[in-house]
């Protein structure tokens, strides 16, 4: 943390939106402003009427002219929260996935100095995935990664594929996410990059709902994902053992 904001860290929320206008407001209206010092909403040319509602809203938004995918619109979010002193990023899905008033809880770990990054783990807690709704095929997709990449980063976590994800500032300045790929991909090689690059993650346990306003992407989509994070895997597993250099893997 930058030494002005010891005692108090800045807290900065980022929202990674598209086609978020039915449910942008009331996440926006349950995010605990007590521990949050500022929200910032990035809309990635929605087709509905996201920016209109988020004008009205508190937050600092800012719009794509184009759409960029997933990982470009986390891009925008990170670099603007950087630039506006951030010293924790919390990224919440404006969809109402994941529940706001989790956000204290998500960043104790990185106020207290005992993690750079903190997991919201919907598998933490027994049976908590599959009274949240989530598809069984999911569930099985979710376990089988994150086995594979337990086994890759030497690690135990419950789940990698969590959008709740809370960083430090230190960690957004090292890891080198402009390299990332635009797509939902982005996600699972940001934490390889944070567990390569020795940064301490830790996870907390998340509770979710999947209802008619919650995004989410296809079978097809999730298998192309799937695919292109055993990818990133053996991209990892190539560059650490001195095969293949992976430019997202250097410092």
């Amino acid at each position: 943390m930058t030494e002005a904001s010891a005692a108090k860290p800045k807290v900065i929320v980022i929202m990674p939106a598209y086609n978020a206008a039915a449910t942008l407001s009331r996440i926006v209206e349950s995010i605990p402003r007590d521990v949050v010092d500022e929200i910032i909403v990035v809309d990635d040319h929605s087709s509905d009427a996201t920016v209109e509602v988020a004008r009205k809203l508190d937050v600092t938004l800012i719009w794509h002219p184009h759409n960029v995918g997933y990982g470009g619109n986390q891009r925008t979010c990170y670099l603007e929260a950087l630039q506006r002193g951030a010293d924790i990023v919390v990224m919440l899905h404006p969809d109402g996935q994941y529940e706001p008033e989790l956000i204290p809880r998500m960043i104790e770990p990185i106020i207290a100095g005992d993690a750079d990054c903190v997991l919201g783990s919907r598998f933490a807690e027994a049976g908590a995935v599959r009274s949240s709704g989530m598809p069984r095929y999911k569930i099985i997709a979710n376990r089988g990664l994150t086995t594979i990449e337990n086994w890759v980063l030497k690690r135990k976590f419950t789940e990698l594929h969590t959008g709740y994800r809370a960083y430090s500032r230190e960690l957004l300045m090292t890891v080198p996410f402009m390299r990332n790929n635009n797509g939902f991909v982005f996600d699972s090689e940001l934490i390889m990059q944070a567990s390569h690059f020795g940064f301490r993650i830790a996870e907390v346990p998340a509770w979710t709902t999947y209802s008619g306003d919650v995004s989410s992407i296809s079978f097809r989509d999730s298998t192309v994902y799937g695919l292109k994070t055993l990818g990133v895997a053996g991209r990892l597993l190539l560059h650490r053992n001195k095969i293949v250099s992976c430019r997202r893997f250097q410092p």
